[in-house]
């Protein structure tokens, strides 16, 4: 008796940025044929909104290096291998000086990753698998009818709707819309920044991290241009009047991206292993019991870093307070300077700062047991989750040569806003009112703090919504829904998975999703996605 066939996957894939774009390699690699409908909004698909002409610039750096990208067809490397010279030189891009831990323009990425996606589209036929793309097609619902998922879309002539066994919903990052009638005022650095001019005068930027650092390079690209490798700023006749103000909680620029051994060492005490044993043990306790993991292994990992520090002594928050003083006491630009000539020696020598390294190794682990902490230790989590975020949140040490470029241009500053700041604006100005009651004004406003968290309440699919309980979004390990689509509607989106996965950003986490999703639709790919 012969062995029952696989029922056909008949899948729509919502958004075609890194996540969707994942998901349809690993379904591709099944051996079991699969119908897939791809529905972009954009009018390029493939491409995801940070790398794409409408939201970058070529002055904005990818905070990524091919080395940990996962490949799809082909290393991003050697992609760019394969590009002729003339196309990398529009980009500042030498081919002779190619290598893997090379951050580049944020729209190269943009361009390998729609290429990989048509290559995707003419091979899939050769495999027995069909994939429709649909550009320029805003999905606009969805909801099961029987044992289907109906997907509605208006394409420009109407709304139309189609029935799929399966639904990844791979919608990425969520901002709003710029307010059409005030032109000074960006409420996300992606959304109309790169196409507005902003006139040379007091330009607030919002957020410090790498979101702020596209900001202000996409105004000061406007009005001056870097040589000297980045190391100087020339601001254009008339452009004198430029001033960026970058503003933070704490007042901090972002380190240099440091070197270390990819892919990641082993770690020795807080492995996988060991936290889901402190997992199983139960909530009561569980961040003080994964906390000594952690002092363990940085004990390990660098110990004059944690005698000088007494972390022996110290709590999570504790921890914090150590981690951030030396910068919070130093001024920012100076501390940027050195760190970054601190990471340029370390680079050329290959040497590794253990605690940096360790710190950047435990963020993940460590992020699966969030969902298991009591709501105490949740809070206190918060403060050893920002020391995580800006360990593994360093950026392009270009992208710091070119703000202390423009510090020394008399065209950055930097403003510590404390926690209880004030926003305001009024008559196309926004004032800001820092805690210590510092003031400033700014007739050009960027708001770049990033992501935040969302529920299924801002769903955009009204039938969802309705189907779903406010709040936090109810998921499997494999992102399926767990109140609706009996476990054929998959979510795997950034902003509604921050509640449990506060960490979940970036192209390696997109692939670990697609990857995930593609096993629960087609299990046969789990062998085939190796």
């Amino acid at each position: 008796m012969s062995e029952p066939v696989a029922a056909f996957r008949s899948v729509a894939i919502v958004g075609t940025g890194p996540t969707g774009l994942y998901t349809l390699h690993h379904l591709l690699r099944s051996p079991q044929p699969v119908m897939v409908t791809l529905f972009e909004t954009g009018s390029l698909a493939g491409v995801g909104l940070p790398y794409s002409p409408e939201a970058a610039q070529v002055a904005m750096l990818a905070n990524i290096a091919s080395i940990e990208i996962p490949p799809l067809s082909q290393t991003y490397l050697d992609w760019l291998s394969q590009q002729p010279d003339a196309v990398l030189a529009v980009y500042g891009v030498d081919k002779a000086s190619l290598h893997d831990r090379q951050f580049l323009p944020r729209l190269l990425l943009g361009a390998w990753f729609r290429d990989e996606l048509e290559r995707m589209l003419a091979e899939a036929p050769l495999h027995g698998h069909r994939v429709a793309l649909r550009e320029a097609t805003r999905v606009v619902d969805v909801a099961p009818v029987g044992d289907d998922l109906r997907v509605s879309f208006d394409a420009g002539e109407g709304e139309e709707s189609l029935l799929f066994s399966h639904v990844v919903l791979a919608t990425g990052h969520v901002w709003p819309d710029d307010p059409a009638q005030d032109r000074g005022l960006f409420v996300s650095p992606w959304t109309g920044l790169v196409e507005a001019q902003v006139p040379a005068g007091p330009v607030g930027v919002l957020g410090s991290s790498l979101s702020g650092i596209d900001a202000a390079m996409a105004v000061a690209c406007q009005h001056g241009r870097f040589t000297d490798g980045d190391r100087a700023f020339h601001p254009d006749a008339g452009a004198q009047a430029l001033r960026i103000t970058l503003m933070s909680r704490q007042g901090l620029l972002p380190e240099a991206d440091f070197w270390c051994p990819l892919p990641y060492q082993p770690l020795v005490h807080l492995t996988e292993a060991a936290v889901l044993r402190e997992i199983g043990d139960g909530a009561d306790g569980l961040l003080d019991r994964l906390w000594r993991l952690f002092v363990a292994e940085m004990a390990v990992a660098d110990p004059a870093y944690a005698e000088t520090v007494g972390l022996a002594y110290l709590t999570p928050e504790g921890f914090a307070d150590a981690y951030f003083a030396p910068r919070l006491a130093a001024d920012p630009f100076d501390w940027a300077s050195a760190n970054l000539a601190q990471v340029d020696r370390n680079t050329a020598a290959r040497r590794v700062v253990g605690w940096r390294y360790a710190i950047l190794r435990m963020h993940e682990p460590m992020e699966a047991a969030v969902p298991e902490l009591t709501p105490a230790d949740r809070d206190r989590f918060d403060a050893l989750k920002r020391v995580f975020i800006d360990n593994y949140a360093a950026v392009p040490p270009q992208s710091i040569r070119r703000l202390l470029a423009l510090h020394r241009a008399g065209c950055l500053d930097l403003l510590a806003l404390g926690e209880g700041y004030e926003l305001s604006r009024t008559d196309g100005v926004t004032e800001v009112r820092a805690e210590d009651g510092a003031t400033a004004a700014f007739p050009v406003f960027i708001d770049a703090r990033g992501q935040r968290a969302l529920g299924a309440e801002d769903l955009p699919f009204a039938a969802l919504r309705a189907r779903l309980a406010k709040g936090a979004v109810a998921m499997t390990p494999d992102f399926a829904l767990r109140d609706v689509g009996d476990g054929r509607l998959f979510l795997p989106a950034a902003p509604y998975l921050l509640h449990r996965m506060p960490f979940a950003q970036g192209i390696c986490v997109s692939a670990d999703m697609g990857a995930a999703v593609a096993r629960a639709i087609q299990p046969d790919a789990q062998a085939q996605a190796a």
